[in-house]
């Protein structure tokens, strides 16, 4: 049986969080953004406010939708105003320690017919459960960077995750207007276990002189037609979420295929973690981004 949602709260307003947002108020669900400080709730809302700016202009959608959308959301400066969502996703940092505490306390404040999910994208929906008061009403659904252009959502099951609480995720991908795909709850599931470890073998291609930065990316952009190159996704995702991966694959299956490359493990040591840091395999400081090797 599929549980109507009306309310979705969303725990993180950093990148994937304040996607996740923007995407079910656009969708009609009244949404409830909460973060450790309202700070980062002003930033979260604001940065929806302009992804939405953006889509007006460039035509997706029209200014009054922007308008509706954004009166649907609503700070949630603590877990107790999460109280009256049919379904909070929880999307913080990619660390299960983080993870299992924000679980554990929210699950208190909910109502008992909240359903509670996790944006994971490597860690077993199984252990995160629980860690929860409810794990048959809780799934993994995993939303790919960034949530408002990309059209996938990964749907994953726990051990002990109910049909009820499955049905209902997979219609609510739908009604936000994305594919649903199922994954098995083995460690990070479909997507980032075929995308990490290219990329990771990218980075050794680096580490061991095969070729430059510009060179690999341009490679893999001209030669298997990728929109982005691997080390230029890797700055994206950020580099410390790329090491969180691949650590989570190799301990989980225990393979040596999976193994961190040495040079990324020395990226994240010195905090140069793409993008968000201002430096990985590209230096963004300047006017374009340029190779840092």
């Amino acid at each position: 049986m599929v549980t109507k949602l009306s309310r979705i709260g969303v725990v993180g307003a950093g990148q994937m969080g304040n996607g996740i947002a923007h995407v079910c108020a656009l969708s009609g669900y009244q949404v409830l953004l909460n973060d450790i400080s309202g700070e980062r709730i002003k930033a979260g809302l604001a940065t929806i406010s302009g992804n939405m700016a953006r889509q007006v202009s460039s035509g997706k959608i029209s200014a009054a939708e922007r308008t509706a959308a954004l009166g649907r959301i609503d700070p949630a400066e603590d877990y107790p105003a999460l109280a009256d969502a049919d379904l909070v996703i929880e999307a913080a940092v990619e660390d299960e320690a983080v993870k299992r505490d924000i679980l554990a306390n929210v699950s208190k404040a909910l109502k008992p017919s909240a359903l509670l999910a996790t944006n994971t994208s490597s860690i077993s929906i199984t252990r995160l459960a629980a860690a929860t008061n409810r794990p048959e009403k809780f799934i993994g659904i995993h939303f790919m960077n960034p949530v408002p252009v990309m059209e996938l959502v990964e749907v994953i099951r726990g051990i002990a995750t109910s049909e009820d609480t499955f049905a209902t995720a997979t219609a609510f991908v739908a009604r936000i207007g994305k594919t649903a795909t199922t994954a098995e709850d083995f460690p990070a599931f479909i997507v980032n276990r075929i995308l990490l470890p290219m990329i990771n073998e990218a980075i050794y291609v680096l580490h061991e002189g095969v070729g430059s930065v510009e060179a690999i990316d341009t490679a893999m952009r001209l030669g298997a037609h990728h929109p982005m190159g691997p080390l230029q996704l890797a700055d994206f995702i950020g580099l410390d979420t790329c090491l969180s991966i691949m650590q989570m694959l190799h301990e989980g299956l225990a393979d040596s295929k999976y193994r961190p490359c040495p040079l990324l493990v020395k990226y994240v040591e010195a905090g140069w973690l793409g993008r968000k840091s201002g430096r990985g395999f590209y230096d963004y400081r300047g006017e374009k981004p340029v190779p840092t090797r």
